[in-house]
C-alpha cells in the first residue's frame, strides 16, 4: 500500500476530501503533472537567507540553533552554516521522493528537514548525491541504474542505529496538491517492513514508508506541536513523499 493510503487510514475520514484532489496520483495518472525535470531555477529559492531560515524552520530552535545548515547550489548542498551539535538541517526537494512517486519532479516541493549526527552521516549522504546527480543532469533511469550497481556491489551506505530526523515546520510543502503535512519525526531502519515497530496498524501513530529502490523503511510519527511551538491543526493536506 502508498505512504499515502496508509496516510489516509490513519487520519480517517477527515482526509477524504483532501485525498480527493490527489486521486490520480495515487493510482497512477496517464499523464503525470511533472513528467520530467522543470527548469533548474525553480528548484532554487529566492535567497540563501530564505533557505536558510526555512531549513532551521524543520526542528525546535533547540536543536536548529546549533546545526549546520546546507543551501542548495548550483552542483548541490553546500554548508551555509557551520553547526556545533551534529544536526544538519537542509530543504530537500522533490527529487528525494522515491523514484515512482509523481512529486519527483515538482518544483514546487519544499522539504525542511534536521537529522541527527547518525542520520547526517548515513542518510544526508544519499540526499546529497541525489541532488548532484539530478544537477549534473543525470536521468532518473540512470539514478535508479546507479543506486541498484551501489546496492549489489555492497557500497549504498545503509541508516546507522538512532537515525532520525524532524520535519516540523508549518511551512512545509510536500505535495502535489500544495500545503504541509503533519509536523512529525522520522526514524531510519534498514528495511525490515513496518509490522515490528507496530505500524499501520489500528491506532498506531506510526506509519511505515519504504523506498521503492533502497531497502530502507522510513517510520513517519507526528507530533502535537510546529516547530515554534504552536499546536498543530487539522487543516493539513496529504503528503506524497517519503
Amino acid at each position: 500500500m502508498r505512504v499515502l493510503e496508509r496516510m489516509a487510514a490513519w487520519l480517517g475520514g477527515g482526509l477524504a476530501c483532501l485525498l480527493s484532489m490527489v486521486g490520480p496520483a495515487i493510482a497512477g495518472e496517464a499523464n503525470p503533472p511533472y513528467p520530467d525535470m522543470a527548469p533548474v531555477a525553480q528548484y532554487a529559492m529566492a535567497s540563501p537567507g530564505e533557505e536558510i531560515d526555512l531549513a532551521r524552520s524543520a526542528a525546535p530552535p533547540s536543536i536548529s540553533a546549533g546545526a549546520e545548515i546546507l543551501v542548495l547550489g548550483p552542483q548541490g548542498y553546500e554548508t551555509a552554516v557551520k553547526g556545533q551539535n551534529g544536526f544538519v538541517c537542509l530543504v530537500e526537494r522533490s527529487w528525494t521522493a522515491g523514484f515512482e512517486d509523481p512529486v519527483f519532479w515538482n518544483p514546487q516541493v519544499r522539504g525542511p528537514n534536521c537529522l541527527n549526527p547518525a542520520a547526517a552521516r548515513s542518510v544526508l549522504p544519499h540526499i546529497l548525491q541525489r541532488a548532484r546527480w539530478v544537477l549534473s543532469g543525470v536521468s532518473k533511469p540512470e539514478m535508479v541504474s546507479r543506486t541498484k550497481a551501489q546496492l549489489a556491489a555492497n557500497a549504498y551506505v545503509m541508516p546507522e542505529s538512532g537515525a532520525m530526523s524532524f520535519m516540523m515546520s508549518r511551512r512545509q510543502n510536500l505535495s502535489n496538491a500544495g500545503g504541509h503535512w503533519h509536523p512529525h519525526v522520522m526514524f531510519y531502519v534498514i528495511d525490515p517492513g513496518g509490522a515490528p515497530w507496530g505500524a499501520d496498524v489500528a491506532g498506531s501513530p506510526v506509519i511505515a514508508g519504504r523506498s521503492d529502490a533502497e531497502p530502507v523503511t522510513v517510520l513517519m510519527v507526528p507530533v502535537a506541536k510546529w516547530s515554534d511551538g504552536t499546536p498543530e491543526t487539522m487543516d493539513v493536506k496529504p503528503m506524497e513523499m517519503n
